[in-house]
């Protein structure tokens, strides 16, 4: 009897720290859960203000170029009051009428000196060989040299 008590004892022993063992191993990755989770959250809300952030700048950057595109109107709106005002109709419509002119003699003379792009650089000698010759950038004794070997 005296060996069963010490099998059972042994045995309860083993089993305390075969359990104390296990609940350390995974009480370490509850640990370490509860952890990540923890950042994630703290990542989510980091991620939360910075995209409120982003919201705040674009709508403060709208409505500043709403305000910009007013201002220009208005001041368009002014001079063309002050022009109306200012201005004789006659002389009004005597320089625009010169200003049109000349911007149609300039476009014309842009159009004419302008030439569409070309895809190949020109030569200015006509003896001159083109970059995609194949004796291009060889000496003529190479050139020469290579003849023969060509031939056989």
């Amino acid at each position: 009897m005296e060996t069963a008590v010490v099998v059972g004892i042994v045995a309860l022993l083993t089993g305390l720290i075969a359990g104390w063992g296990i609940s350390r191993t995974t009480g370490g990755s509850s640990t370490r859960q509860r952890r990540l989770a923890q950042q994630l959250d703290a990542l989510q809300n980091e991620h939360t203000r910075y995209q409120a952030q982003v919201n705040e700048h674009f709508m403060e950057t709208a409505e500043l170029i709403r305000r910009l595109n007013n201002s220009y109107r208005e001041v368009h709106q002014h001079l063309a009051r002050g022009a109306t005002r200012l201005c004789s109709e006659g002389d009004a419509r005597e320089e625009l009428e010169q200003a049109r002119q000349e911007h149609q003699i300039a476009h014309q003379k842009d159009a004419e000196d302008l030439e569409p792009p070309r895809d190949y650089a020109p030569k200015t000698d006509p003896q001159d060989r083109g970059t995609l010759a194949e004796d291009y950038g060889l000496d003529e004794s190479e050139t020469e040299e290579e003849a023969p070997r060509r031939a056989e």
